[in-house]
């Protein structure tokens, strides 16, 4: 009798568990659905990602993916019942609405659900405290995920997939002009060959430089499953920019384990005495959430990253944090408005690493001394575009000046010549604010 493989996160044929097992037991179904409340959840620019994704992987198996769109909890017990199938396999889900989606498709089945694998290296919930609780701080948490380990790339098994007809993909959204990289898994494996090359030795020194090809770029095919953690764990050394790059996967594992244990912390806050704090609102605070969004603050570091994220659907991680302490020290908004923006802008956007990244900006998160680390826009930019080549790719108006002026524009004659706005506050005086406003909460 043949099996399903059930698709989700987990858009590749490599190094794929669920997929050997299913393998393991005959013929296999591919299947992915196209869940219309998660459609409905997504914005525009992950779910188009996720449309070419799942394009890529239909091509890999030769057209034989059988796409479906409707809910899952009849698509799949209805194919189930069509193909006489023995077992529908899976890659375990940790998210919010994963894990209850999952647990109601099981009850409806007929045939056992098998989780096999998930998409992380370490299953959220699996590291803890010697007392058996979860970390709150990722520097222990990282020792505690070493310790544990994780297993090998699963084994690329011979599998014999069927056919049955499908549905059609849905059409891309209209991004407008913002352009999104090749998806897939081969495109995948392209990068991180790439990366390995050309990246990976200088990562500890350059992955912090918003104005060079740095980072590995893998944020969006880690979230799709295109290529499994594992598979990029297998590929690293004991070199310094092998060590910084495995603990930067470790943070998304943390994050997702943070969100298992705290399913609340994904629209509120992980340190609830934030919640009282003093947040501005009206038309004020709206008018500044606005210039922000659309790169216009007039802190070039700041409306560069902002940009950058409208142009590619992506923001550089060290110019992330940045935007995301300007929103929330600067401006005096709420965390929320900040995560729901990139929700609607990135390729990449996760929700736990969204959240909590958001979260530990913000202060109110997963850190052990978090509310003073207060960026100035100013001096990350000199720091990480020392010659401020990033500020001049993303702003044409500071694009006539040069060097490392372009991050201080109100310093010469001409900076404002061509229609950069003006600062909307001064970061000295607002920062002062900010450390006023957690005074009254620290208690």
């Amino acid at each position: 009798m043949p099996s399903i493989m059930w698709f989700r996160r987990d858009l590749r044929l490599s190094d794929h568990p669920a997929l050997t097992e299913a393998a393991a037991h005959g013929e296999v179904l591919p299947v992915f659905a196209f869940d219309p409340k998660q459609l409905a959840g997504n914005e525009a620019v992950s779910r188009t990602y996720l449309y070419r994704s799942v394009r890529a992987l239909n091509e890999q198996l030769d057209g034989r993916l059988c796409v479906r769109v409707g809910d899952p909890l009849t698509v799949i017990p209805a194919l189930a019942r069509e193909i006489e199938a023995e077992a529908v396999h899976i890659s375990a889900d940790y998210g919010n609405y994963g894990r209850v989606r999952d647990a109601a498709v099981e009850q409806a089945l007929q045939v056992p659900l098998v989780r096999t694998g998930s998409p992380y290296a370490v299953a959220p919930g699996r590291v803890l405290k010697a007392d058996g609780t979860p970390y709150r701080v990722y520097t222990p948490y990282y020792k505690g995920w070493l310790a544990h380990g994780w297993r090998s790339p699963a084994t690329h098994a011979t599998t014999k997939f069927i056919g049955l007809n499908a549905d059609a993909i849905p059409d891309d959204d209209d991004l407008g002009t913002l352009r999104l990289p090749a998806a897939g898994e081969l495109a995948a494996l392209a990068r991180w060959q790439w990366f390995r090359e050309h990246g990976l030795s200088d990562y500890a020194d350059h992955r912090d430089r918003a104005d060079l090809d740095g980072t590995s770029q893998l944020s969006a095919p880690l979230r799709f499953g295109e290529v499994h953690p594992r598979t990029l764990l297998a590929g690293l050394g004991d070199e310094k920019g092998h060590e910084v790059f495995r603990k930067e996967i470790c943070w998304r594992e943390f994050y997702a384990d943070v969100l298992w244990h705290n399913p609340r912390t994904a629209t509120e806050y992980f340190d609830e005495r934030f919640a009282g704090m003093q947040y501005d609102t009206g038309k004020t605070a709206e008018a500044r959430f606005d210039a922000w969004s659309k790169g216009r603050t007039g802190f070039p570091f700041v409306d560069a990253g902002m940009r950058q994220l409208l142009a590619e659907g992506w923001m550089h991680n060290r110019v992330r944090m940045v935007v995301a302490s300007f929103l929330v020290k600067d401006l005096h908004l709420e965390w929320q408005f900040g995560a729901a923006w990139f929700a609607r802008w990135l390729r990449d956007f996760d929700l736990a690493s969204n959240q909590h990244g958001w979260q530990w900006t913000a202060g109110c998160g997963t850190d052990a001394a978090p509310y003073f680390r207060i960026f100035n826009p100013v001096t990350q930019g000199l720091r990480f575009d020392p010659d401020g080549d990033y500020v001049r790719r993303y702003i044409p108006e500071l694009a006539h000046i040069a060097g490392k002026q372009a991050h201080e524009p109100w310093d010469l004659i001409d900076g404002y010549s061509n229609g950069y706005p003006e600062r909307i506050v001064d970061h000295a005086v607002e920062r002062d604010e900010a450390l006023r406003r957690y005074s009254d909460i620290k208690g």
